[in-house]
């Protein structure tokens, strides 16, 4: 019995854990069976009458059924000793075990929380594994757990293709729903899948999540690809125990949402009754990989035992209603299923029961005497992997040298041949020569194929490469980053773009909570490469408002392993973008580019038709190095400005006008790449000099500015003469008002004149 286990819950508890009244009420309901068995089927033979499960697949359902809820009783046990720390359970969903086995381990898995079930099946699936310990590590966040490396409880297995995560609200769907078109674009391109052709991704979730917004752009834009005619083989599994945390989920609401939805196919399942549910599943199993079309399995669950080991809701629901809900316990029905069917008698329930229990605390004890993360380097080791040397070689490699005259017109038309031109045109060639040199190469989002994007930096990609390779998107940012980490899934290199700045706050967790965090929660054995281009920044003169002048880089600052690279020219933008390619195909890493939107036509600095801002095309085996600044006036010491993006021209100018009132001679360093901050660097000039001037174009608070002056600081050298411009904590108005609260070239100036005082 679950008291009678070694280190039993303690006294205080007693008549508050549901648990231990799910534990009794299994053992209490086998022993009290008086019914009379049938003739025991054999293996090949149908478990009850009518059931599409055979004797022996049901035997190996209720095994898997049974290491799931005993995985959830032994934390619940073990929490309170600190050998586990992790309780939300799977008790009431166990029958999406069901899923697990009417699937294969090539089929791509992405899952929520309550999934013991399908991962205690899916490990049946190749040999040798065991899904009891490995759970157990994983709960004992030790770093041997082969999920996670120890770094959160997350189910997950390279081998058995579930991709480890840790969302609860949905945030998984857009990328189950990516990686499904990713398979079949595979095949479009010639790209050879890690997978078989035919595999379907699978994503599960709660009635809850459902309706969330994130979930319903998912539906949204499966039906949308399939209204289209076009292939999208995803297996979305809602699991509806008909609660979410306390909120209850309206009767029938589930069905009547999503059984009539025009291109999102409907099948129901009672997850409850392996026995009666398994033929259902395999219809909705079959359906989706045979019709490639986008799939909804409405399984029926319940939830027992609470949300976690700390949600006692004996304080929020009624004993009746309790009673009500672990009466639907689905392991009552398999042990009724079990004895009924005569496959097994009520010993051998119960030792299969109570050997599964011991299973599952003896692994868990020899988890917890396994080693823990202990140090930071521990922690952190997958989350920014950075091999410089193999970066700088792909980068620089050129294999597509014989193709470049086919893509660009001819030799003499070659871009490296062609006189200097602004930055809009020089991304446009580095596109070209990114797509030449990389076959698996995709960009995708709104107005970018025949348009060529709204500042025409794309144009001609699709004519050159064609639609399977550049194409519209819908509407939809967060579908837009789903895509690209489906197509990172699948082993190709995604190139998604953001229209604007502003536009990737719609959609800024598919980025933190999910593409960003997978090397880390996967212990770097899965990874989301992609170079994310987004139009961004403030000085757009004409068409502006906050929505197309935004300047707020802090919400990329915050994403633990992003790299984000901001250019200010032409040549500057080629280069980067070939060490962008090469940090997401080497190191798999997530990126993004900021293209400074008023910086794009550019063409001179400081007079009209100097053409000072135009640049030459690099040759494609140039590369910048991550992290390095570019500078000018490299000997000048009276003055260092750090810059970025717009700030750059600006600090230029200013820097004539300051020498001029001065005498001074003045270093302007473009820091070019805004995470990681090259702090080295930083210092170092800042050391060199008498004065420092930081211009920071964002916002006052939490910008990249904050992040050049701690460097500063930290260094030593806080005693220094120093000023910041920077813009003003506010939304960018229309027309010429945005000018107020930006950044200027007189501004600049003042600041310098301040440090003169």
């Amino acid at each position: 019995m679950f008291n009678t286990v070694p280190n039993p819950i303690p006294a205080r508890m007693k008549g508050l854990n549901r648990a231990e009244i799910c534990d009794v009420n299994f053992q209490e309901f086998v022993r009290g069976w008086n019914g009379r068995p049938d003739a025991k089927p054999a293996d090949g033979e149908a478990i009850l009458d009518g059931s599409a499960l055979d004797a022996r697949g049901f035997r190996e359902l209720f095994e898997s059924q049974l290491i799931s809820r005993h995985l959830d009783l032994m934390a619940r046990v073990l929490r309170v000793q600190n050998k586990v720390f992790y309780t939300i359970g799977s008790s009431g969903h166990e029958g999406n075990a069901m899923v697990a086995r009417l699937t294969r381990h090539t089929d791509p898995a992405f899952l929520h929380y309550r999934s013991g079930g399908f991962m205690a099946e899916r490990f049946r699936k190749l040999p040798g594994m065991d899904p009891i310990m490995d759970s157990a590590l994983s709960f004992a966040a030790s770093k041997e757990d082969p999920a996670s490396g120890g770094r959160h409880k997350v189910w997950g297995s390279k081998p058995l293709w579930v991709l480890p995560q840790t969302s609860t609200i949905a945030s998984h769907l857009p990328k189950a729903f990516g990686t499904a078109v990713a398979i079949e674009q595979a095949r479009r391109i010639g790209h050879a899948l890690p997978i078989p052709d035919d595999s379907i991704a699978i994503c599960s979730f709660g009635d809850a999540s459902s309706n969330h917004a994130t979930a319903q752009t998912a539906f949204n834009a499966a039906a949308w690809t399939a209204y289209q005619k076009l292939p999208a083989p995803v297996l979305f599994v809602c699991e509806d125990n008909g609660i979410g945390i306390s909120v209850k989920t309206p009767d029938g609401w589930v069905a009547r949402n999503f059984a009539q939805r025009p291109d999102l196919d409907y099948f129901y399942a009672d997850g409850l009754d392996l026995a009666s549910g398994y033929a259902d599943v395999q219809r909705a199993v079959e359906h989706c990989r045979r019709t490639r079309r986008p799939t909804f399995l409405h399984l029926r669950t319940t939830r027992i035992m609470g949300h976690a080991g700390t949600d006692f809701e004996v304080e929020w629901r009624s004993i009746d209603e309790l009673c009500a809900v672990e009466a639907a316990d689905p392991l009552l029905r398999s042990a009724a299923i079990a004895l009924e069917s005569g496959l097994m008698s009520r010993d051998e329930v119960l030792a299969l029961y109570e050997d599964t229990r011991r299973k599952c605390f003896v692994a868990a004890e020899d988890a917890d005497r396994r080693p823990r993360l202990s140090t930071l380097e521990e922690v952190m080791a997958p989350l920014a992997p950075y091999t410089p040397d193999a970066v700088r070689a792909e980068a620089e490699r050129v294999d597509h040298a014989e193709r470049r005259p086919q893509v660009f017109g001819g030799e003499a038309k070659l871009p490296e041949r062609l006189p200097p031109r602004h930055l809009a045109l020089q991304i446009n060639a580095a596109l070209h020569d990114l797509f030449a040199k990389y076959p698996d190469a995709l960009l995708f989002g709104e107005d970018v194929a025949q348009k060529g994007g709204v500042y025409t930096v794309t144009k001609g990609l699709q004519r050159a490469f064609g639609p399977r390779r550049v194409f519209n998107t819908l509407l939809d940012e967060t579908i837009i980053l789903g895509l690209a980490q489906g197509y990172a899934n699948m082993g190709m290199l995604a190139i998604p773009e953001i229209q604007y700045l502003a536009y990737f706050h719609n959609a800024g967790d598919q980025i933190r909570g999910e593409a960003a965090s997978l090397q880390f929660f996967s212990n770097g054995q899965y990874r989301n490469p992609m170079v994310m281009r987004i139009a961004s920044l403030g000085y757009q003169r004409g068409f502006g408002g906050h929505f197309h002048n935004d300047n707020s880089i802090t919400a990329l600052r915050d994403i633990p392993g992003l790299v984000v690279g901001c250019p200010s020219r032409g040549d500057d933008a080629a280069t980067m973008l070939r060490t962008l390619v090469a940090l997401a195909k080497v190191d798999g890493r997530v990126c993004a580019f900021l293209e400074p939107i008023a910086l794009y036509m550019a063409k001179d600095l400081h007079e009209p038709g100097d053409g000072g801002w135009l640049t030459s095309y690099p040759p494609p085996e140039q590369a910048m190095v991550l992290g390095e600044e570019r500078v000018y006036e490299a000997d000048a010491t009276d003055l260092v400005v750090f810059t970025f993006g717009n700030g750059v021209p600006m600090s230029l100018r200013a820097a004539r006008r300051i020498g001029q009132a001065h005498g001074w001679k003045v270093r302007v360093v473009d820091l070019r790449w805004l995470v990681p901050l090259n702090e080295a660097a930083i210092a170092r000039h800042a050391g060199e000099c008498r004065r420092i001037l930081v211009v920071d174009e964002g916002r006052r608070s939490a910008g990249v500015g904050e992040g050049i002056i701690t460097a500063i600081v930290e260094a030593g050298f806080g005693d220094k003469p120093l000023r910041r411009v920077v813009g003003a904590d506010t939304f960018t108005p229309l027309a010429g008002a945005a000018f107020l609260v930006i950044p200027s070239d007189d501004e600049i100036v003042a600041a310098a004149n301040a440090l003169a005082g």
